[in-house]
């Protein structure tokens, strides 16, 4: 009887290998020739998955947000305090250990790859800045920011609180390991909340 082959598990395997590729080799070195070869695979049954290296690219960043948003479903669904709640989905949005920091640098690969590729890429596709105009509605609405507060100018300072530790821990990991990211950005939330740590 033939083997059973999970084809999404496959194609899955083949965006891991894509981003392993990329980490070592930046996206010059991934080639299609060698994501196959990291994935264990011939070309020919790589192309069976993905006919164009653009879908590949495309299929393995899709995953990069698809895994990062589970994690947050993950947390929202949690029973938590709000405060905690608020202050680990923002965490999940910043590299604080090896596989968000992985993550990291194969988004700001694929960013600047497709930036401009005919269609390219809107700002918010990587749904950061909605999502957190979204927690920081969840945020006001369970009481954690004072009634005065600027909502839109602190969602704007978090977003770029969020892109700039991101950024600074890819360029800097040795000044900005993920430690010192998670506290510079409990830092910023205590400050922005009515209530004190």
């Amino acid at each position: 009887m033939p083997k059973q082959i999970d084809h999404e598990k496959r194609r899955e395997q083949i965006a891991e290998a894509t981003w392993r590729v990329i980490s070592e080799r930046g996206m010059e070195g991934a080639t299609v020739r060698n994501i196959a070869a990291e994935a264990g695979l011939s070309l020919g049954a790589l192309r069976h998955y993905f006919s164009t290296q653009d879908e590949l690219l495309a299929y393995s960043m899709k995953l990069v947000k698809e895994r990062a948003t589970a994690r947050i479903r993950e947390i929202i669904s949690l029973d938590l305090p709000p405060r905690e709640k608020f202050i680990k989905t923002i965490l999940e949005l910043v590299p604080t250990n090896q596989e968000k920091m992985a993550e990291m640098e194969v988004w700001f690969a694929f960013t600047a790859y497709f930036r401009y590729k005919p269609g390219g890429l809107d700002a918010q596709y990587d749904g950061i800045y909605p999502g957190l105009q979204k927690l920081m509605d969840y945020a006001e609405q369970s009481g954690l920011l004072p009634a005065n507060i600027d909502k839109e100018m602190e969602t704007e300072r978090l977003y770029a609180l969020v892109d700039g530790l991101a950024l600074h821990a890819y360029l800097e990991p040795q000044r900005l390991d993920g430690p010192k990211v998670e506290r510079v950005l409990i830092h910023h939330l205590s400050a922005l909340m009515a209530t004190e740590d």
